[in-house]
């Protein structure tokens, strides 16, 4: 990593709110109307330039602040007015919290945008940015069309809200990032704005704010097929309605890596560029696991010099679709670096890319899973931590009915998304099926390569739940996470098919298995045929001057990541989950912040209803300069029973010694789909 210090300009930042009805506030002032608090870096230069939105509800303050400073400054350095701006009713800025990508924050999105363009030392142009969320809204927001918009770098994000974002997973409610990430925002929803940027009036917008808090789960639960709810914000509605130009960054260890590749199909190929790396859900700039990490703020000047300053930079000479290509490598929960290679395309689907079909072989086979199988799946957002990935795959495997294929004289080089056609016989009316598609060396370790879910009751659509008509036969198809990765000579490609995995998908009340008819089943794989690529290369990574944080050493011993444990007796195994997202670290102005979660799934081997998630989440603010101290502390638990699904939901907040808030929510959700 290099640390950048000498820019093209000196730079400067403040924060201020920009009020949403176009007028303008300092930082601390209140306006009429709602308004939103920024952090802005401005080159020092009589010249209007560019100005480059990145918009979240994650407090930049505090918890996105150090990663803000690697890039924001960076951006200002070269020429753009680059700016931070917190949701409404989070971190600084005003207003009520609401509903993810609700109608109100892209309307608010919208008008910052507006208000960017206006201002005095700005050219007119706009362009966005953002990892998760604000890739997410990026994408929303350039769909609305703003005419100041003209181009959005969107990383790790999703074109479709209900099949590839943290709620459902092929029609079937991912249990492990529903329940988590709900939980997560929770915590995240009930902190306080900060008495040092927005004065004495801190309380009472925080009181404000928690009175209308409501845990996100009871919304997502309500929606479990993919209805006019999801469709809002899902721009794969309307691939037509965006715009700007659009450079689409994904990482083969992100869940949302297949958005990538429906962009780059999808958009006019003079609009987009499409760039899947190793990486996990992170800046691939950032040089966390697994790499090769790449010069991505380099990369990304380009796009905007492009676009926002109508320099020729070559980037639109660029294949429409760069990948990296993984090699066979041996199964980790962490990888510093991957082996492989760099691959260009100049189409989306692709002429170096053909099905490739593998007949499954024997007899029919049952497939009737422990409902723990899926305790290997690995996280489902690595994020660069020691634990994140899957561990070697043999002990699924074993709870699997296993296909394999040989790799004889050359390598199989696919890139893109697998897909299964299996016809299965079940006895039950609700059910689900997992594919995992592994690379199994000679000695017989198995890597994951990527997999798949199908919730059986949206087998014919995920906008509806049809029950399975007990003991008939049909045939079902569903497509993998896409990958790309090499298999070897040698090694074998296996297939393994169960009917649970817990606790990425939530179990089926009453499932039992299915029969698998292999005559008739097949996998088919996007082989790409071997090219001798242009050289693609990246400049090394590069960053601003980091904020200053401090962690502090404690003596006390740090827990697992993931910890299973089994209780013989009960048949009933525990999964322990330390999300690692920043623990304690003190900022240069003092600000004294500490963050602990946990997250525990239980499930008895044998009784799909007996699966539990739970979520404790602790947080601490304090000014000692200030005397302010306060406390947040969290308990979120999901669990179902044949007809409902019961969630419980706790917030205490502490004032010092006082409580200030706590509310609990206890609900029972009907079971359609999920």
């Amino acid at each position: 990593m290099h640390i950048r210090t000498d820019f093209p300009y000196e730079t400067t930042h403040e924060d201020l709110y920009i009020p949403l009805d176009g007028g303008t506030s300092q930082a601390g002032g209140s306006g009429g109307g709602t308004q939103l608090y920024a952090r802005i870096w401005r080159p020092v230069t009589d010249e209007p330039v560019p100005a480059l939105l990145e918009y979240l509800p994650y407090r930049l303050s505090d918890w996105t602040a150090p990663r803000d400073w690697q890039r924001h400054p960076w951006y200002a350095g070269h020429g753009y007015a680059s700016v931070r701006v917190d949701v409404r009713g989070h971190g600084n800025s005003e207003g009520v919290p609401g509903d993810e990508y609700d109608a109100t924050e892209l309307a608010d999105g919208v008008a910052v945008v507006h208000w960017l363009a206006q201002q005095e030392w700005c050219s007119g142009k706009v362009g966005m940015f953002g990892i998760s969320w604000g890739g997410f809204n990026s994408l929303q927001i350039a769909a609305l069309a703003p005419e100041p918009l003209k181009a959005v770098v969107t990383v790790c994000s999703a074109d479709d809200r209900y099949d590839n974002d943290v709620h459902y997973m092929g029609g079937s409610v991912l249990g492990v990032d529903m329940h988590a990430w709900a939980s997560t925002m929770l915590a995240f929803v009930s902190r306080p704005p900060d008495p040092a940027d927005v004065g004495d009036d801190w309380r009472d917008m925080w009181l404000r704010r928690l009175e209308k808090v409501e845990p996100f789960i009871h919304t997502w639960l309500a929606h479990q097929t993919r209805d006019d709810y999801w469709k809002h914000g899902s721009v794969c509605e309307d691939y037509g309605a965006i715009e700007a130009k659009v450079l689409a960054v994904g990482g083969w260890h992100d869940p949302y890596r297949d958005t990538v590749l429906r962009l780059v199909e999808h958009l006019d190929p003079g609009q987009v560029r499409g760039l899947i790396g190793p990486w996990s859900h992170q800046y691939p700039d950032r040089g966390l696991p697994p790499g090769p990490a790449i010069g991505f703020l380099q990369e990304t000047l380009r796009w905007w010099d492009q676009h926002l300053k109508d320099e020729d930079t070559g980037v639109m000479n660029e294949p429409l679709l760069r990948s990296w290509i993984s090699g066979s490598h041996r199964p980790a929960t962490v990888y510093e670096t991957l082996p492989g290679r760099w691959v260009g395309d100049a189409a989306w689907p692709s002429e170096n890319v053909a099905p490739v079909t593998y007949g499954l072989e024997g007899g029919p086979r049952t497939v009737r899973s422990p409902q723990q199988t899926g305790l290997d799946a690995g996280r489902f957002f690595p994020f660069g931590n020691d634990a994140d990935l899957p561990p070697d795959q043999r002990d699924e495997d074993a709870k699997s009915v296993c296909f394999e294929f040989p790799v004889e004289d050359a390598p199989i080089e696919i890139l893109g998304r697998p897909q299964v056609t299996l016809l299965l016989r079940m006895d039950v009316p609700r059910g689900q099926v997992i594919a995992r598609l592994c690379d199994v060396a000679p000695d017989g370790a198995s890597t994951l390569v990527t997999r798949g879910a199908l919730n059986l009751a949206t087998r014919h659509g995920r906008d509806r739940a049809e029950d399975w008509p007990v003991g008939e036969t049909e045939y079902v198809t569903f497509q993998l996470n896409g990958i790309g990765h090499t298999f070897p000579p040698g090694h074998r490609i296996r297939l393994a098919v169960s009917s649970s995995y817990w606790p990425w998908i939530w179990p089926q009340a009453g499932s039992a298995g299915f029969t698998l008819e292999a005559e008739g089943s097949l996998v088919e794989l996007p082989v790409r045929r071997h090219t001798e690529d242009p050289a693609i290369t990246f400049g090394e990574p590069e960053q601003a001057e980091p904020l200053g944080v401090v962690f502090p050493v404690t003596l006390d011993e740090q827990r697992p990541e993931r910890l299973v444990v089994r209780d013989v007796a009960k048949g009933e195994w525990r999964l322990e989950v330390d999300p690692r997202y920043g623990g304690t670290r003190v900022y240069p102005d003092g600000l004294e912040f500490t963050e602990d979660a946990l997250e525990t799934y239980t499930v008895q081997e044998d009784d799909p209803l007996s699966a539990r998630a739970r979520s404790d989440w602790t947080i601490r603010l304090h000014r000692p300069e200030m005397s302010w101290d306060v406390r947040i502390e969290t308990r979120s638990e999901t669990s179902a029973d044949a007809e409902d699904f019961i969630t419980s939901n706790e917030v205490v907040c502490r004032d010092g010694d006082e409580v200030v808030f706590h509310r609990t929510w206890e609900k029972r959700i009907p079971r359609t789909a999920g």
